[in-house]
């Protein structure tokens, strides 16, 4: 079982930028960033696959957002810029496993806190 740690998370104002981390314990293969508000079902913000070769991105995050990963430190990071209040939620990393598709995953992490205040 592969273990995921995020962190990153805070208080930011509107228009300021974040970076978050995911470390995995262990190698995973395709990843993805997700988030859910209060009161709200947990979304898709953006993935990446296993080469870097491959991104998605929510509409929400195209343009602000990007998704990048270090194989070498089992490390997947969301760069968050120009941060909106609509974009305050948990941020939780996913990964999958050798034989999971693309987009679907088998670990998740607890998740990291973001608040971007207006």
């Amino acid at each position: 079982q592969v273990q995921l740690v995020e962190s990153g998370g805070g208080l930011v104002q509107a228009g300021g930028s974040l970076r978050l981390s995911c470390a995995a314990s262990g190698r995973t293969f395709s990843m993805g960033w997700f988030r859910q508000a209060p009161g709200k079902e947990r979304e898709f913000v953006a993935a990446i696959s296993w080469s870097g070769g491959r991104t998605n991105y929510a509409d929400s995050g195209e343009g602000r957002f990007t998704i990048s990963r270090d194989n070498a430190k089992n490390t997947v990071y969301l760069q968050m810029n120009s941060l909106k209040p609509e974009d305050t939620a948990v941020y939780y990393c996913a990964g999958g496993s050798i034989t999971s598709t693309y987009g679907n995953y088998d670990y998740w992490g607890q998740g990291t806190q973001v608040t971007v205040s207006s």
